[in-house]
């Protein structure tokens, strides 16, 4: 073999293994992480378009009043229609935590409202989920890890778990317990929850996200 033909296989040897190597760092950079659904339960393609509404402008606690400000006792706005905090839960699962309250409008219509601080992608810019819960019949359904079909609507499996829970006021709740749920969520970003107190029957909600702004407060007096 002359020296020039050696010369030749040898820059055609590092130009393919530039080449592998570049195809190898591209596969890696294309390659999407798991998502974070239990093994075995449907992935929540469809309800990943619909994310909670970020604040497009204003600012929490100046432009509006801030929800993490309510109080058992305080008197709110919420949709037109006035209610009073009659108690509060302050939950916990794996390191998140959120507070939801029970209101009462007079007319023995309970429901809930859950505030909780969400982080996306960019850690320097959380917002709030405000949700307010309706309760809805499910005829003693219980959550499976697939996909449910209420009234017509496909829900999505999103978190299920068991959350520690503290009670203030009247929550019709022990002081403290422990709270099974599963969250489900439709492709329109309808969302669905069953929980339980352990060893109890599931009860089952609806909830759409509230626009920032979308609540008044009266403080207690």
């Amino acid at each position: 073999m002359t020296p020039e033909v050696a010369a030749i296989l040898g820059l055609s040897a590092v130009t393919l293994v530039l080449l592998l190597g570049a195809l190898f760092a591209t596969t890696r950079q294309d390659r999407k992480p798991r998502g974070s659904g239990a093994p075995g339960e449907s992935p929540v393609q469809p309800a990943q378009a619909a994310e909670p509404p970020k604040p497009s402008a204003g600012h929490v606690g100046i432009d509006y009043p801030d929800p993490r400000t309510i109080k058992v006792g305080d008197t709110i706005d919420c949709q037109a229609v006035r209610t009073r905090v009659l108690g509060a839960l302050y939950l916990s699962w794996q390191g998140v935590e959120w507070t939801e309250y029970l209101l009462d409008d007079g007319s023995r219509r309970y429901r809930w409202l859950s505030i909780e601080t969400l982080t996306g992608p960019d850690a320097d810019a959380p917002h709030l989920e405000v949700l307010l819960w309706t309760p809805v019949p499910t005829q003693g359904m219980i959550p499976a890890k697939t996909t449910l079909s209420v009234e017509g609507v496909e829900f999505f499996p999103v978190d299920r778990g068991t959350a520690a829970f503290r009670s203030e006021g009247v929550t019709y709740m022990p002081e403290r317990g422990l709270l099974d749920f599963a969250d489900y969520r439709a492709s329109d970003g309808r969302l669905l929850s069953f929980d339980r107190l352990q060893g109890g029957p599931w009860t089952s909600s609806y909830a759409q996200p509230l626009p920032p702004g979308s609540i008044t407060i009266q403080k207690r007096s």
